[in-house]
């Protein structure tokens, strides 16, 4: 089953939000449906945000005859969330071929899908290669966040490299954070983990650092939503802790993401836009209140790990060995 794909003249999505409890598809046939899709996390994850842009363009011009209209609905699109860049390069990607007609748009949409999904295998082998080599033939990992097939179309991020080494046998376990505030660690990583056949355990995300501290984590790898051009990494709130207790334990810290997701024209983290998602996910969870009347909250969805962090970034096409001085550009 594909994350999010294009069937039938309408974009097709797993629901992140009803998971693990059901897996349930939701058919967006309109720009408003798919966009408040993106807001509310239906569809998240950078390389599902690319695919997302394009095929919300490809929506927009089967939509919206009226030129002032598709151009209003190109850009909710690509504005929908402005942290992650792949969702307005897809989206850019798309409305590029606007002036050749919606089929046109169209096939450029579904280029960015089929790229996506040869992108996830070339990671995995790459990065079940430098984890290997850096960490012997048995490690236990620490990821955050979810960075599996729901987070890309099919395969994923640093879960396909997960995936793979499981399947070479080279691999001694997981610990996923929970990642807090709306859990996709706990929900969808834990979810994924265990339809792979990963062996894993949930912690909470400030646990970390500490299993880190005691031996019981050989490295980090997660994903990304932005890779600045010196190397700073844009990812889910809670990386720059899990970075800072690698550095302090000696151990590798890892990025995996799509060629896509590197974007060399930002200089670095300071500049880019970190997504605020307000106090309710903080106060509240399921609905029910989980902090006293009048408590204000701050939910910054992402933070920053500075590049001299950061022991390397692979992508589909390369690895990227920061700690030996390799530039991304």
């Amino acid at each position: 089953m594909r994350t999010i794909d294009w069937v039938d003249g309408a974009v097709e999505i797993i629901d992140q939000t009803a998971l693990p409890e059901h897996t349930r598809v939701l058919r967006l046939s309109t720009v408003d449906e798919l966009v408040d899709a993106i807001r509310r996390l239906a569809v998240r994850g950078a390389p599902a945000l690319g695919v997302a842009g394009a095929l919300g363009v490809a929506l927009a011009a089967r939509q919206y005859p009226d030129q002032a209209r598709l151009a209003a609905a190109v850009e909710a699109v690509r504005t929908a969330r402005p942290t992650a860049v792949n969702l307005a390069r897809g989206a850019n990607r798309a409305a590029a071929r606007l002036a050749r007609g919606r089929d046109a748009v169209l096939a450029e949409a579904l280029r960015v899908r089929d790229e996506e999904i040869a992108r996830s295998a070339a990671q995995a082998r790459l990065g079940a290669d430098l984890v290997t080599e850096l960490c012997g033939p048995a490690p236990r990992l620490l990821t955050h966040c979810n960075t599996g097939a729901l987070a890309a179309v099919v395969g994923g991020t640093a879960l396909s490299v997960v995936a793979e080494l499981h399947r070479r046998g080279a691999l001694r376990g997981v610990v996923a954070s929970e990642t807090r505030p709306l859990l996709q660690g706990a929900r969808l990583t834990a979810w994924e983990l265990r339809q792979l056949g990963v062996p894993f355990q949930l912690a909470v995300d400030s646990a970390g650092p500490f299993l880190m501290a005691r031996g019981e984590v050989d490295a980090v790898i997660l994903g990304a939503d932005r890779i600045c051009a010196n190397g700073d990494v844009v990812n889910k709130v809670g990386t720059y802790a899990h970075a800072l207790g690698a550095a302090r334990a000696g151990i590798p810290f890892l990025v995996v993401a799509p060629e896509s997701t590197v974007d060399t024209a930002t200089a670095e983290g300071a500049a880019v836009p970190i997504e605020d998602r307000g106090r309710d996910e903080v106060l509240h969870f399921h609905g029910a209140r989980t902090a006293p009347d009048g408590v204000d909250a701050v939910n910054p969805a992402f933070d920053v790990t500075p590049h001299d962090l950061v022991t390397a970034i692979v992508t589909d096409q390369r690895v990227i060995r920061l700690d030996k001085g390799d530039a991304l550009a």
